[in-house]
């Protein structure tokens, strides 16, 4: 499995692997929505709010993942949302989606990313290092529907503490639809 950080002549096939993926697991509305996320990711966010980490196996895509930026106000440590995440239908199972969180995290990691959080699974994510917080420690940029998947972990070896002040994150997210 090749790992693949130059999204941009793949950008409407990482697109459609998420809309599809979503498609298969949650339906038809979940899958247009999270396919017009991708888009909008990948055309509207800029490049030092963006990370996308995708995996290629004999020229397929088999997954991908975003990064993309939350600002806390008042607090100077860089937090990255890993979200969405998506690996092909007929590929799971397969531990291709933990060996791409843990590499992609590897790219947060490096770049001096304090904090990696995700809004998902809080059973799947655990595998990968995420743990639940609460919304009190780490504010969230728009009401949970479920709170439990509000998760996260240290990329340093600090310990996971609260973070302050409001929080924003980058435009494609700032919709309560996808919260």
């Amino acid at each position: 499995m090749d790992y693949i950080e130059d999204f941009t002549p793949h950008a409407e096939a990482i697109a459609e692997l998420f809309a599809a993926t979503f498609t298969a697991s949650e339906g038809a509305e979940e899958g247009a929505l999270i396919g017009a996320l991708a888009r909008r990711l990948i055309a509207e966010t800029p490049a030092e709010d963006l990370r996308v980490v995708t995996a290629w196996e004999d020229g397929a895509l088999l997954g991908g993942i975003f990064f993309t930026r939350l600002t806390y106000a008042g607090d100077p440590r860089k937090v990255f949302m890993m979200a969405p995440v998506a690996v092909a239908t007929a590929r799971q199972g397969q531990r291709i989606g933990q060996r791409l969180i843990m590499h992609g995290l590897d790219l947060p990691r490096q770049e001096g990313v304090d904090i990696a959080v995700t809004y998902g699974d809080p059973g799947f994510y655990a595998r990968v290092g995420f743990k639940p917080v609460s919304e009190a420690d780490l504010h969230a940029p728009q009401p949970l529907q479920q709170p439990q998947g509000w998760i996260a972990q240290s990329l340093t070896d600090a310990p996971l503490t609260p973070l302050s002040g409001s929080v924003r994150c980058v435009a494609a997210f700032d919709d309560p639809a996808l919260w």
